[in-house]
């Protein structure tokens, strides 16, 4: 609409597309030892292409040394860097000669590659409308993806830090600079919502974006492939963790209540007297992590509040009073930290494949790509490579009968692809 009435069109023609990406498995995993996860998860995809995008410049340079020193090629990727090792890493990628890039948000606006099997986000991102652009590089070319979030409150904290400070820098008026904040702030909460969501990613993002979603259960996302569990006694929990809140005047934030909720030992608890609460040690059998977990849900789903400032304090709502009250039901989800299993259509789109032959030929048209100047892709997608690799054709008929395949491809690169067929059956005589 607004492009409409900013060019004056009258009566445009206009055309929606389908919002959601069948293709992708969306998951959120809380963030513990970060290098260990990112390491873990790209394991699931050796030899593909990969996005790792970060909040700072910096971290994208430590955890590229960081994968590369792992034994996994990696490359930053960042404004920061001149346009000669930005160009020579994003065509790197493109011709697949470099399968890790570490990347704040700039990178891959104009990126040349339709078969990123990998987008990852070691935290949050400020926005679903900036999480969806940068997840939605991954699997253009139909085949199954992995968009996987690792997330923690502290990145909300981070992110309003940083919203507040470029504010402060701007040298726009009081009132238009505190606009900006409290419409960065909104956008920065859904996507914590997203985060501790306990429903289909799928249905969340279509339906944020103004799309119904009409399935009631994707198979593609952690929540709906059973991979979330439902804590149990959650409104007992939740009982606990908000009458805490009341016990300690609703002056003190996500920390300090954790610590009087788990009995800890600290001058503060001493000092307020906070030992002698009848809600403090009440949750003593969940460590500092979790706890701060489960009440950042509560936060998430406005169980609980939180005061806006540089401190920001829990505090009491109508909802905790309803909980109280045991007129209201809550859903928790169980803090995990586990590894996570392919979704079913990826298992599908591997079916019958030979791997070693998916090698070979991607070797070939790593190859081919660097003669002609050109991204790999161009040359065949994955699609077809899988499809040759599944079907292993001995004939130019066969061939042809592969997806991707047509007469100009056969005509191209026919005699090559056959021959490298060809020997693939000698090695495994």
């Amino acid at each position: 609409k607004d492009i409409a009435e900013q060019l004056h069109l009258k009566n445009p023609k206009s055309f929606v597309g389908i919002f959601d990406r069948p293709n992708l498995t969306y998951r959120v995993i809380q963030r513990t030892n970060r290098t260990t996860q990112i390491l873990e998860i790209l394991g699931r995809h050796s030899k593909e292409a990969s996005i790792v995008y970060c909040i700072s410049r910096r971290e994208t340079e430590q955890l590229a040394k960081h994968l590369t020193a792992a034994g996994l090629l990696a490359h930053p990727y960042h404004a920061g860097l001149d346009a000669k090792t930005r160009h020579r890493t994003q065509e790197a990628f493109a011709k697949e000669s470099l399968d890790i890039v570490v990347a704040t948000v700039a990178f891959g606006m104009g990126i040349d590659r339709s078969n990123v099997r990998l987008v990852l986000h070691t935290g949050l991102p400020k926005s679903l409308e900036a999480y969806q652009q940068e997840t939605g590089r991954a699997g253009r070319d139909g085949l199954a993806a992995e968009c996987v979030l690792l997330y923690s409150p502290a990145d909300v904290f981070s992110w309003e830090a940083l919203i507040r400070r470029g504010a402060e820098s701007s040298e726009l008026p009081d009132a238009e600079s505190q606009e900006l904040i409290d419409s960065q702030i909104v956008h920065l909460q859904r996507m914590r919502k997203y985060a501790q969501a306990a429903r289909c990613r799928h249905a969340f993002l279509s339906e944020h974006f103004g799309q119904p979603y009409e399935l009631s259960n994707c198979k593609n996302c952690d929540v709906c492939l059973g991979e979330t569990t439902n804590l149990a006694d959650s409104n007992t929990v939740a009982q606990k963790i908000i009458s805490c809140v009341a016990r300690v005047s609703e002056r003190f934030g996500v920390r300090h209540l954790c610590e009087v909720l788990r009995g800890a030992q600290t001058a503060p608890i001493q000092r307020h007297g906070h030992h002698r609460l009848s809600t403090y040690g009440i949750l003593k059998s969940y460590d500092q992590r979790i706890c701060e977990n489960l009440v950042h849900q509560l936060l998430d789903q406005e169980y609980l509040s939180r005061s806006i400032g540089d401190r920001p304090v829990v505090m009491l709502n109508k909802k905790s009073w309803e909980i109280l009250r045991n007129q209201r039901e809550v859903i928790l989800l169980e803090p995990r930290i586990k590894k996570t299993i392919g979704s079913r259509k990826e298992s599908d789109d591997w079916n019958g494949v030979d791997r070693t032959l998916f090698d070979h030929l991607r070797q070939w048209r790593r190859k081919i790509a660097d003669e002609r100047g050109k991204p790999a892709w161009t040359i065949l997608d994955d699609r077809a490579l899988r499809s040759i690799a599944r079907e292993k054709p001995t004939s130019p008929a066969m061939l042809l009968n592969c997806k991707g395949i047509g007469e100009k491809r056969l005509a191209d690169h026919g005699v090559a692809l056959l021959e490298i067929i060809k020997q693939h059956h000698r090695e495994f005589e």
